[in-house]
């Protein structure tokens, strides 16, 4: 039985082994989603006769790329990044450029010099459909994608075109303990390995402090199912008529940069004023804090604080993680910055309030009323408009899968490596085409 030559694609004895549809594709990954997805998936990309290299900036990224020969250390700094990476561009006769994530400083600098080198970015992101489907799209993803500048009416013109039938959830993998393990212990190994090599990290706390908040969040996961657990039954069975608040990670990259406020503290101050000051005397808040939410930032002490100060502490909840379907289906509206999870909100058919920049906040699907005035009487979206929505999201830059079970990796690994490989971004191709509607499509993804 011939093995597979992992490095070119072919047989040992130098027999071709097929149609190498990768073949003077050159790909360099950076940083990507803890764990071992970005390997696996370069491994596939090999068979396909693509080199793949990567760029690593501490212990974690080097133990999750188990090759030596195509990692590249990265020890210079942050200013020396730029001029690194066009000089590996040069060299290596890079075609594409692989990361999960497009703020963090070292990929906002390679997206920049890959672009300008004419190089294809893509990029990966969690899922706006999480947590069946992961993100995926070329150049940019959140604030940066290019359905931000698309408009509903752009995109059922684009739908018009495929005449494919509603794609339903896949069937459920749960990954949230894989998640937090894969974290834990890619933080290990970057402590270990002393830190990032010469950068600053991007978070606001240090390797050792996001470590022992991924233990500490991994030991303490019986508790808090228990108490959300309690928090939930009482909500459900309180009665009253109640709004939803989807909370964030203050480290997430869409709050940070396209979020709109200075601090997670800014927005819980802004959302309880306007609940006091908006919403009928028998309603009630419920703040749901995110699934991975670690206890960085006070929210519970926060919110009563803030509560108790706007004279409605006895009618607003806090809620630790847990699922989101438990709520939304009593709900009477939801609030968020930005959170992907809206969209579960929308696809209900509940009012929603999104503040920052998102892929869904467009006029037909959210509320952009002053907060008390969205508490008091909250416009439903249009359930058409959004059903058109998901569904071209689920046509262009969702995949189903997921990046930390190994049950999600493989329904990637059989979509990824021919799409990265094509030619067109899925935007010029949610459709089987001829070439005058992939030339549609790409116009209408370009925006105005």
């Amino acid at each position: 039985m011939l093995r597979h030559n992992w490095r070119d694609g072919t047989a040992p004895d130098g027999r071709d082994m097929g149609k190498h549809l990768g073949a003077g594709r050159n790909f360099l990954f950076l940083q990507g989603p803890h764990g071992p997805f970005f390997w696996r998936l370069a491994a596939r990309l090999h068979k396909t006769g693509a080199r793949c290299l990567r760029v690593g900036f501490n212990l974690g990224d080097r133990v999750f790329w188990p090759e030596r020969q195509s990692f590249i250390r990265h020890r210079r700094g942050l200013d020396a990044w730029p001029a690194r990476l066009d000089a590996l561009i040069a060299q290596h006769e890079i075609t594409d450029l692989v990361l999960y994530g497009d703020t963090r400083p070292i990929h906002a600098m390679a997206i920049a010099r890959a672009k300008a080198a004419g190089v294809t970015v893509h990029v990966f992101e969690e899922g706006y459909l999480r947590p069946w489907w992961v993100t995926y799209e070329r150049g940019g993803a959140n604030g940066h994608s290019p359905v931000m500048h698309m408009t509903l009416d752009q995109i059922r013109a684009a739908l018009a075109t495929t005449g494919h039938d509603p794609i339903e959830a896949p069937d459920r993998w749960g990954e949230m303990r894989q998640h937090v393990a894969y974290g834990a212990l890619y933080h290990a190994w970057v402590l270990i390995g002393g830190g990032n090599w010469g950068l600053p990290p991007h978070r606001a706390i240090s390797v050792q402090q996001e470590f022992g908040l991924y233990l500490r969040r991994l030991a303490f996961m019986p508790v808090h199912w228990a108490a959300r657990s309690i928090a939930t039954a009482r909500i459900k069975r309180g009665g009253f008529p109640f709004h939803l608040c989807l909370l964030q990670l203050d480290h997430d990259a869409s709050l940070r940069h396209h979020g709109g406020f200075t601090s997670t503290s800014d927005f819980l101050r802004h959302v309880i004023d306007g609940f006091a000051s908006g919403a009928p005397a028998h309603h009630h808040l419920v703040m749901k804090a995110h699934p991975l939410e670690d206890g960085r930032v006070p929210q519970r002490r926060l919110i009563a604080r803030y509560a108790k100060a706007a004279g409605v502490a006895r009618r607003v909840h806090y809620v630790r993680g847990g699922k989101l379907a438990h709520l939304l289906g009593s709900a009477r509206s939801v609030v968020t910055v930005n959170s992907t999870a809206a969209q579960q909100a929308l696809w209900r058919g509940l009012p929603t309030r999104a503040f920052g920049a998102a892929v869904y906040a467009k006029p037909e699907l959210t509320s952009d009323l002053p907060i008390a005035e969205f508490f008091a009487n909250p416009p439903p979206p249009d359930r058409e408009a959004y059903a058109a929505f998901r569904q071209f999201l689920l046509e262009t830059s969702q995949v189903s899968g997921g990046y930390y079970s190994a049950r999600g990796r493989r329904q990637l690994y059989r979509q990824l490596p021919d799409m990265l490989l094509a030619e067109d971004g899925r935007y010029g191709k949610s459709q089987k085409p001829g070439a005058a509607q992939a030339q549609h499509l790409r116009l209408i993804a370009a925006g105005p």
